[in-house]
């Protein structure tokens, strides 16, 4: 049941890794910053390596660790439980967790196959009706820019959706002597760069539009099929390292998607450009604070591009945190998430992105591996 409001809530993060270490910092501060229901406590973290997780503990401000994800959800001083494993263990330890009765927060993507998505799901549905929530961590749906133009396209500025094309670009496997890791084993991360990159701008493109996506035609690459591991040996990668794929929004908009790690000299350029019969709007987290207007109704010759400063504090989750013109990074998204997850906690009601959001996701990210596996073709969601 969801604490009162006015309590604490204690935090149990499973995993302490990338995403250990910027959960960790969104638990720590959001209270400092939003006028949250309900204060967390960084109760417990969950780490295979005992050593590991005692020195993650104290470098990010945990109380106590626990070498088992079993015997951490079991502790009475733990109400929610953060995922930020690989995605193999996602679905096991979420159903447990909300069996349970703890509430969830679960990294992207939420699991590894359409068939886990849909067990959580369900999961989730049946602990809802006890009062558990549940949310997944699609922290870009948390960047202003992208929240004040899911705003602009619900109010009808921007006319009649035409195109969504949405990318994003990474470049840290590009060195082909870049060493294995697990986000290149299939067996548990599920996929390459369509799950870990292609999983956000899925969302981001539903999100902004408000639709879903009902069809896809794909092809995914793998560039560099072995590649260096840990032992001195040589490991086989077994995932994609790049995803293109064409689809259709519900509107009958067309849509197009783009997934690598190999794009030389892009760091973390996700991308969303939106095209209506009115106007136009686009992003790149790259500049993560601004967005892109093109108003098609003013005359041509005064007509173009420009730029919105998205740092006013009437813009989404901006008054909370410093003066106009004052940028946020990327940390403060995750810190917006869980605001907003302790809130509909508080306020007894479903967060969102839920876990049937996060189903609606992982079926375009296997209908994609289907189509690229038959050629390309045509793939209902």
């Amino acid at each position: 049941m969801s604490p009162a409001a006015g309590e604490t809530i204690g935090i149990g993060m499973v995993g302490h890794a990338f995403m250990g270490a910027v959960h960790s910092h969104a638990w720590r501060n959001v209270h400092r910053f939003f006028d949250t229901p309900l204060v967390p406590r960084l109760a417990v973290l969950g780490g295979r390596d005992e050593t590991r997780a005692k020195a993650a503990a104290q470098k990010f401000g945990w109380a106590a660790v626990e070498t088992d994800w079993r015997a951490l959800i079991a502790r009475d001083d733990v109400d929610l439980i953060d995922i930020c494993t690989p995605g193999d263990s996602h679905a096991e330890i979420a159903i447990a967790a909300l069996e349970a009765g703890k509430h969830v927060l679960c990294e992207k993507p939420m699991a590894n196959t359409v068939a886990e998505a849909e067990a959580m799901a369900e999961a989730a549905r049946k602990a809802g009706e006890r009062g558990v929530r549940s949310m997944v961590a699609f922290n870009y749906r948390r960047v202003p820019a992208l929240a004040h133009a899911r705003k602009l396209v619900a109010s009808g500025a921007l006319g009649d959706i035409r195109h969504v094309r949405s990318v994003y670009l990474q470049d840290w496997l590009s060195d082909p002597k870049s060493p294995m890791s697990w986000r290149l084993n299939k067996d548990l991360a599920g996929s390459g760069a369509l799950g870990d990159l292609g999983a956000h701008i899925v969302d981001a493109a539903q999100f902004v539009t408000g639709e879903l996506i009902t069809g896809v035609s794909a092809l995914t690459n793998t560039f560099v099929h072995q590649r260096p591991d840990a032992a001195g040996g040589v490991g086989e990668v077994t995932v994609d390292d790049c995803a293109l794929f064409i689809g259709r929004m519900t509107s009958g908009a067309v849509a197009s998607f783009e997934a690598t790690r190999y794009a030389l000299g892009r760091k973390n350029s996700m991308r969303l450009e939106v095209n209506g019969s009115k106007a136009s709007l686009a992003f790149d987290f790259e500049s993560m604070n601004e967005l892109s207007w093109y108003d098609g109704t003013e005359p041509p010759t005064e007509a173009g591009f420009r730029r919105i400063l998205v740092t006013e504090p009437q813009h989404p989750y901006v008054g909370v945190w410093w003066p106009p013109g004052h940028l946020l990074g990327y940390e403060h998204t995750f810190t917006n998430e869980v605001a907003d997850l302790l809130t509909a906690i508080g306020g007894g009601y479903h967060p969102e992105p839920s876990f049937d959001d996060g189903l609606r996701v992982q079926r375009v990210l296997g209908a994609v591996e289907e189509s690229a596996a038959a050629g390309s073709g045509w793939q209902e969601v």
